[in-house]
């Protein structure tokens, strides 16, 4: 793995990124639609930037939100993978982990620290759920951008 993912220029491994990130955006989106609060998580974005409640938030702004942090976070994560790869010395599974865990640490605690504790009217019990359902909408998203991103790259290289 050291040689396939380290061999491919960064600027192609972003393009992959965000192609990776639209695919697991879509199976994100089918997982948040079975989860009891999992369509909240983008309201609450859209609801913290127009001072709404999630639930009367605009639902394009959701989707707009929703889609460019999906999107922004695929360009992320190939960062820090060529971080990660650039400190572990090459492209191995260490590497690959290491970037997963630190992108889902960061995915999580900022929605639980910045936009939740934001929204209006999101009390007890439907802000834990809100975020439960986060957690397992983002690890979901990683669980298809990882895999996803891994194998285009060396497919290419």
């Amino acid at each position: 793995m050291s040689d396939g993912l380290a061999s491919v220029p960064a600027v192609v491994r972003f393009p992959i990124g965000l192609l990776a990130a639209v695919v697991a955006l879509l199976v994100m989106d089918q997982v948040m639609a079975r989860l009891p609060e999992g369509s909240t998580p983008p309201r609450v974005a859209a609801g913290v930037l127009t001072g709404t409640r999630p639930d009367d938030a605009p639902a394009r702004l959701a989707a707009f939100a929703h889609y460019g942090a999906g999107m922004g976070t695929g360009l992320l994560f190939v960062y820090f993978s060529l971080v990660a790869e650039w400190l572990f010395g090459g492209g191995s599974v260490v590497s690959v982990a290491a970037t997963t865990l630190v992108v889902y640490v960061l995915m999580v605690a900022f929605f639980l620290l910045v936009p939740l504790p934001r929204a209006r009217g999101l009390r007890g019990p439907r802000r834990r759920g809100t975020a439960r359902d986060w957690a397992i909408a983002a690890a979901v998203y990683l669980a298809v951008l990882v895999p996803a991103v891994a194998g285009i790259t060396l497919a290419v290289s």
